[in-house]
């Protein structure tokens, strides 16, 4: 009888074995799809990084394009609008927001306008164009009081390196990820 009950013991441990194994294929084949659904769409991965050709734009000026639904500022700097905001860096123990807030930055820094720039120079400056108070698209060329960019919603007023000075707005304009793939190309993501 040992020999019987050690079959169906056998047996009996297949039945479990089989059934759990039926049950974990049939519960990730109802859970795939659920999990699936959200992963981003073929819109937002197109989206995902985008090339900006930065030939055109002249020193001074700026180019405000659409990366993921919002804005982007892309402004070159001319050597008057980098010596202004590398002397405001003076203030910076009182501002609002001390961060960088530079995505392309492995560690967080100091938002002095060397950690905030593109490239070594200080030239391209590259920052969402989105309020950090309620999101409202900031006006740029020089409007505010800190000859940057003012928010006219709520009157945050920007530096020349996007950093908050004065109003609601809780931190710096952030600097998404963001690289120069040759001299008159930049991509964003």
């Amino acid at each position: 009888m040992s020999n019987a009950e050690d079959h169906q013991g056998t047996r009996r441990d297949f039945i479990y074995y089989a059934t759990a194994g039926a049950g974990a294929v049939v519960t990730g084949a109802a859970v795939w799809p659920l999990v699936d659904q959200m992963n981003p769409s073929a819109d937002v991965l197109a989206l995902a990084s985008i090339r900006v050709d930065v030939s055109t734009i002249s020193a001074g000026s700026q180019l405000t394009v659409l990366w993921q639904g919002k804005p982007v500022f892309v402004r070159r700097r001319t050597e008057e609008e980098i010596a202004l905001a590398r002397s405001q860096d003076e203030a910076l123990s009182s501002m609002p927001d001390q961060m960088a807030r530079n995505a392309n930055l492995g560690s967080p820094a100091e938002a002095l306008d060397e950690n905030r720039t593109l490239d070594e120079n200080g030239e391209w400056l590259v920052q969402m164009g989105v309020c950090t108070h309620l999101g409202c698209v900031p006006l740029g060329n020089s409007a505010g009081d800190f000859e940057g960019w003012f928010c006219p919603c709520h009157g945050s007023h920007y530096d020349a390196s996007g950093r908050i000075r004065r109003g609601p707005a809780p931190e710096n304009l952030p600097i998404p990820v963001a690289s120069f793939v040759d001299d008159a190309t930049i991509q964003l993501g």
